[in-house]
Formats: C-alpha cells, structure tokens, sequence
C-alpha cells in the first residue's frame, strides 16, 4: 500500500521522461485502433513490440528500485497499450495463417 500511496506523491518527478512517454502514449491507441479495425498486422514486428515492452518493464523497474512516483504510471499506460497491440498482433497473425 505504501508504493501506490508514494507513486502518487509529487517530488522530483523527471520532467523528460514523462514526457517522453506521454509522446510515446499518444501514439499507441492510433496503432492499437487501425490495427483492431484493420485486422491486419502487415508491417507489425512481433519482435519490435516485444523489445518495446522489455524497456518499459525496465523502466518499471527503475521507477520501483529508485524513485517511485507518477511517471510509474505512465509506464504502466503504455505497457498495456503495447501490450494490447502485441496480443492483437498475434490474434490476427495467426488467424492469416490458418486461411
């Protein structure tokens, strides 16, 4: 309980990372979307998402180990968005393949 209480707390937050990810954040739902309405994971790289999801687990981990604070949770936003345009890749990949 005290990590949630502590991620929420304002100290020295890194102004560039946040920002970072929020630049980051804002693309993914757009690829999240066209690729849910396209059903189409052409040009999509399992392995480019995995590397993606690897760094925001390390910089999760950072966030843990070294200074818990909102930042946190804008790894966590981007990891699920990743993650759900991971898993739509591999839905719609394997469904291309089995036709």
């Amino acid at each position: 309980m005290d990590f949630l209480i502590q991620s929420f707390q304002v100290k020295s937050m890194s102004f560039f990372e946040a920002a970072m990810l929020i630049c980051f954040g804002a693309s993914w739902p757009f690829a999240v979307i066209k690729t849910y309405k396209s059903k189409s994971v052409k040009g999509k790289s399992r392995l480019f998402l995995t590397l993606i999801i690897l760094g925001y687990i390390c910089g999760m981990i950072n966030k843990i180990l070294n200074s818990v604070d909102i930042v946190f949770w804008l790894y966590v936003v981007n990891l699920i968005l990743v993650g759900t345009d991971f898993t739509f890749c591999i839905i719609y990949r394997n469904r291309q393949e089995n036709k």
